[in-house]
């Protein structure tokens, strides 16, 4: 199982001092992040992408492609990209010149995102956006696998002989994830079309996502795709101290202040269907409840434990980890980084 950095890009005042970084310092607060990530020994990055509102990371093949350039092994993925919101086009040829900088390292997880509101601020209808997402997805694929592209759908203009330039350095294409996995639709789709599978799980306890995988499993099998093997990824909150009580008591602030902003977001901006067909809801907002289930908080031991059940009980090949929500300063996210890679990576590996 791989172990991946995940920054959501929140930007949020320390629920202590008040204080809040600026923009500015935020976005190299990213770049830095992934720098010192490849130092630490993870094996990849993940940037999500949010636009109009405090998630302020709103570009990430931008960010990803500075980290591109102080980085030489760091995979370079998304989490995720809102393939229903964008032009599939732009993409191809975003996340195909990153690639070509990186020598090869992008991978995409494309959602569809839990916000109304975003698609209306695009100029879309938000009852589209299953569909949206699907024809978007097929798109990309066609545009990254093929030249002289001839298309003609239902949500953008028809193609007419088009070849991305430049083409993705990763054949066929750069690995393109679905995330989703909370019903049939996402599951379906990846399995279908033979992608790897990115789950919500931050927003459940893992464990809940367990008949999906098995199903993806399944259709993926009867799908038939012979250069193609099932993969599946899961995302988590994770604090880790020296010993769990001193962690729970220095993540609660800072969790519960990015979890209360992010129900308010969800009713700012309206709850969508998420990317796989059912309700997006956000967390609870129990701490306890919390570290039952999605959030992973603890001493190296608990948490090396929590991550590896969660491979048990899933079969995952990546697990990816944020650390940096809520208004933490940056001391104590590098702090947190550096112990987790210490002393929790190395278990990871050894299991």
């Amino acid at each position: 199982m791989n172990e991946g950095l995940l920054i959501l890009g929140d930007h949020l005042p320390d629920p202590h001092s008040g204080e809040r970084v600026s923009q500015a310092q935020r976005h190299r607060q990213f770049v830095e992040l992934g720098v010192r990530a490849e130092e630490l020994g993870f094996e990849s990055v993940w940037l999500g992408e949010h636009h109009l509102c405090d998630y302020i990371l709103s570009s990430p093949p931008v960010v990803l492609a500075a980290i591109a350039m102080l980085t030489r092994r760091l995979r370079l993925g998304t989490a995720v990209t809102l393939l229903g919101n964008l032009d599939p086009v732009r993409a191809a040829e975003d996340y195909a010149t990153v690639d070509a900088l990186s020598g090869g390292r992008v991978e995409v997880v494309a959602g569809r995102g839990v916000l109304k509101r975003t698609y209306r601020d695009f100029g879309r209808d938000p009852a589209d956006s299953r569909e949206l997402y699907r024809e978007n997805i097929e798109l990309l694929l066609r545009l990254w696998t093929e030249t002289d592209v001839r298309w003609s759908g239902r949500f953008r203009a028809p193609l007419d002989g088009v070849t991305v330039t430049p083409g993705p350095v990763q054949k066929p294409h750069p690995p393109l994830w679905i995330g989703g996995g909370s019903s049939s639709d996402s599951v379906d789709l990846a399995a279908r079309l033979g992608l790897p599978l990115m789950l919500p799980s931050v927003l459940a306890p893992p464990q809940s996502f367990a008949p999906m995988v098995e199903r993806y499993r399944e259709r993926f099998a009867a799908a038939g795709h012979p250069h193609a093997e099932p993969r599946v990824g899961a995302c988590s909150h994770v604090h880790v101290a020296v010993d769990s009580e001193a962690a729970r008591r220095r993540w609660q602030p800072y969790h519960m202040n990015y979890l209360n902003w992010v129900t308010g977001l969800m009713v700012w901006g309206g709850i969508n269907v998420d990317s796989s067909g059912g309700s997006a809801r956000p967390p609870s907002l129990d701490f306890e409840r919390l570290l039952a289930g999605p959030s992973v908080c603890g001493s190296p031991a608990e948490v090396s434990d929590r991550i590896l059940g969660m491979r048990e009980a899933l079969g995952l090949d990546l697990h990816i980890a944020m650390f940096d929500h809520g208004g933490m300063p940056e001391k104590l996210v590098l702090e947190t980084l550096e112990l987790f890679a210490a002393r929790v990576l190395p278990e990871l590996a050894r299991a």
